[in-house]
């Protein structure tokens, strides 16, 4: 616990002079990996005053976001982990107003805090607040959504389950050890006002006490509402995060470009292994004389190739993962790059490049275990974008191992910040949709295997090669038994399926390939060698009816002509 987030919390909540209590609010404390990755989360919620299913709304959506913010993928932002979970319980709140006449209206505020690392995060909708104490100042974090109104003292403008689009303000900012986080419903707050909320945290440095004084000092001064304090005081603070490092990695001075035999930071460059208009690859050696990979820029790199590499790092450092090199922390980096584990072996495109037949059982045998990979990358969000036989990997050991995130995605709203190294992907096994301004997805990576076991099975592209910056039409793949006449028919079922130019027609999950894969001829698929000629050409049936009626005009002017 030495190097862990730690904050004291307390809450309180009291019913004052209602007749019920339609606040509610809660908080998460995890440990180890889920503290580092998600943080600690508090909510509060206060139901629409005066609805019968307001304390249901507050309930509900406080419950939803405790439990499934944590469910969310680590690779997600903080703020779009929060927009994902609030936006669902928005849209059912929502739809039960518009089934049922009774829950019409049924809507709640909504505060939320996450601390992670050393940042906080905060979600807010509605009228409750959101303070930050520090260093004796107190400050509102949170902006009321609320309509002045003559004769009604509030009117909210906003609230979760008010309207079928929900707007969230996001906020965030650095943490510092001794912050105290104070999370209030409108009936503690519009009754104290914020002097006497700083004096009474001030006064109570335990937090539960803090919490439950707010929320009496409120009732016992007069507060016609329910009276609600979630309180969190910032005992310790963890050491700096993989983001945080992260952020002071990208401030790194570049390394010149090295030859064999130099020395950086402790490590001897053995050879060169890969250079690109932007990135360079050498193996270097550790005084232990262990082996590594690493990934550097060149000197003439800008600020968004920087980032773009600190980005592929924390990618890489995510997937931990047999299927692919590791990432090595080196404590004697002072300079832009990172390390990645050695191993023996050569790409299948080398293979290729030497002559090597693929057998079918090795085609469906690299097939699973290339899925498998893929499949532990697909559950992390995270799209590769570039598969291809020159990216993976067959090592000495006999393992296989997917390689270079370099032009990778997850979906975790933080990409857009980056600017991709290269092109995101190589055109002969991109799939067609992205031809026409479609994005990278998982089914964007199934297309890829599909096209790469092809090309193992028959040295060819299912559509012919495509160059850069061609515009390609896809019609009907390539049976790759034409090519290869000792394929059997199943496994040609398979990879026609795979890279079929519709993404309906393809497999739906890396899952379903790898299934289809191991079923081989004990179950083959059914798949149509060539698209229904109506899909093909959707005018077939008026040229046919037109065909038929030409056809028909000419039989009677016979018949005419004959008498």
């Amino acid at each position: 616990m030495t190097n862990a987030l730690i904050a004291h919390f307390g809450h309180a909540s009291l019913t004052g002079p209602r007749a019920r209590n339609e606040d509610f609010l809660g908080a998460v404390t995890p440990e180890g990996a889920e503290l580092d990755n998600k943080g600690l989360l508090a909510v509060v919620a206060d139901g629409v005053g005066g609805h019968a299913d307001g304390r249901e709304a507050a309930e509900f959506t406080v419950r939803s976001l405790l439990s499934d913010y944590y469910a969310t993928p680590d690779t997600w932002a903080v703020p779009q982990a929060l927009d994902k979970v609030i936006g669902a319980a928005n849209r059912w709140l929502f739809s039960q107003s518009q089934k049922r006449q009774q829950a019409a209206g049924m809507a709640t505020t909504l505060t939320s805090l996450v601390l992670r690392g050393r940042r906080w995060y905060a979600a807010h909708v509605g009228d409750s607040r959101l303070y930050l104490l520090r260093d004796g100042q107190l400050k509102r974090l949170s902006q009321d959504h609320v309509w002045e109104h003559p004769e009604l003292d509030t009117v909210l403008s906003r609230a979760v389950g008010l309207d079928a689009r929900l707007s969230i303000d996001f906020m965030e900012g650095e943490l510092a050890e001794g912050d105290v986080f104070i999370l209030l419903t409108d009936g503690v707050w519009a009754t104290l006002r914020d002097a006497r909320i700083q004096a009474i945290v001030e006064r109570f440095t335990d937090a539960q006490e803090a919490a439950f004084a707010l929320a009496d000092t409120a009732v016992a001064s007069g507060s016609q509402d329910n009276s609600s304090a979630l309180v969190l005081r910032v005992a310790q603070l963890p050491k700096d995060s993989l983001r945080d490092a992260l952020a002071r990695v990208s401030e790194l001075p570049l390394p010149p470009l090295l030859k064999p035999g130099q020395e950086i930071d402790g490590l001897t460059v053995v050879d060169s292994l890969h250079e690109s208009r932007v990135t360079m690859l050498y193996r270097v050696r550790a005084a232990d004389g262990a082996l590594h990979v690493m990934k550097t820029l060149r000197p003439e790199s800008d600020a968004q190739d920087i980032a773009a590499l600190a980005h592929e790092e924390w990618l890489t450092r995510r997937v931990v993962d047999a299927a692919f090199p590791q990432v090595i922390t080196w404590p004697q980096r002072a300079h832009l790059y990172y390390l990645m584990s050695w191993h023996e072996g050569e790409t299948l495109k080398a293979r290729l490049a030497r002559g090597h037949r693929f057998s079918v059982a090795e085609v469906g045998d690299l097939g699973a275990r290339l899925l498998k990979g893929l499949a532990a990358l697909h559950r992390l969000s995270i799209v590769h974008r570039d598969i291809k036989p020159d990216n993976i990997h067959l090592g000495a050991d006999g393992r296989l191992r997917i390689l270079d995130l370099g032009v990778a995605a997850s979906d975790s709203g933080a990409d857009e910040q980056f600017n991709e190294i290269n092109n995101p992907g190589t055109p002969s096994y991109m799939a067609p949709e992205l031809f026409n301004g479609g994005k990278c997805s998982e089914a964007s990576d199934l297309y890829a295997v599909g096209v790469t076991l092809y090309e193992l099975a028959t040295r060819k592209y299912p559509y012919g090669e495509v160059e850069p910056f061609q515009r390609p039409r896809f019609g009907d793949p390539v049976p790759p038994t034409r090519y290869r006449p000792d394929l059997p028919e199943w496994l040609e079922s398979v990879l026609l399926k795979a890279c079929a130019r519709d993404t309906a027609r393809r497999f739906e999950t890396a899952e379903e390939f790898l299934l289809a894969l191991e079923h081989g001829a004990h179950r083959p698929l059914q798949v149509p060698r060539k698209r229904p000629l109506m899909e093909r050409d959707p005018q077939f049936g008026l040229k046919l009816l037109a065909a038929g009626s030409l056809l028909l005009n000419l039989v009677l002017a016979a018949l005419l002509f004959l008498r």
